[in-house]
């Protein structure tokens, strides 16, 4: 078994109203409860818009600290789900599943190294 992070990435911009999103977190509880089940569910975390974000750089025996994101962009990390799964193609049908939920948003299947 290996884990993988499944990562949610989201535009900029306004939170989407409840009637938008209200679904959408109901059919993500459903998924993480079949994954649980299946006992590929390891973690899942949302995130808050980037803004929110403190970047730390050490310098020597310095740590400079600024407000916001590392990166600008149009679109970041808005959450994530971590599974252990039998093999890469067990973690892509949990991510396509998941894909189907929250589209259009891209998700990014990522391994962990061992």
């Amino acid at each position: 078994m290996k884990d993988y992070l499944i990562s949610v990435y989201q535009p900029d911009g306004p939170v989407p109203p409840p009637e938008v999103l209200d679904p959408i977190t109901a059919d993500l509880f459903a998924l993480k409860d079949e994954m649980t089940e299946a006992g590929v569910f390891v973690f899942t975390g949302g995130l808050t818009p980037p803004g929110s974000a403190t970047v730390l750089r050490a310098s020597g025996d310095d740590v400079l600290m600024t407000d916001g994101p590392f990166a600008e962009g149009k679109e970041y990390l808005g959450g994530f789900t971590v599974v252990r799964a039998r093999d890469l193609d067990e973690a892509l049908n949990w991510a396509g599943r998941m894909a189907r939920i929250v589209s259009p948003l891209a998700i990014e299947v990522r391994p962990f190294q061992n």
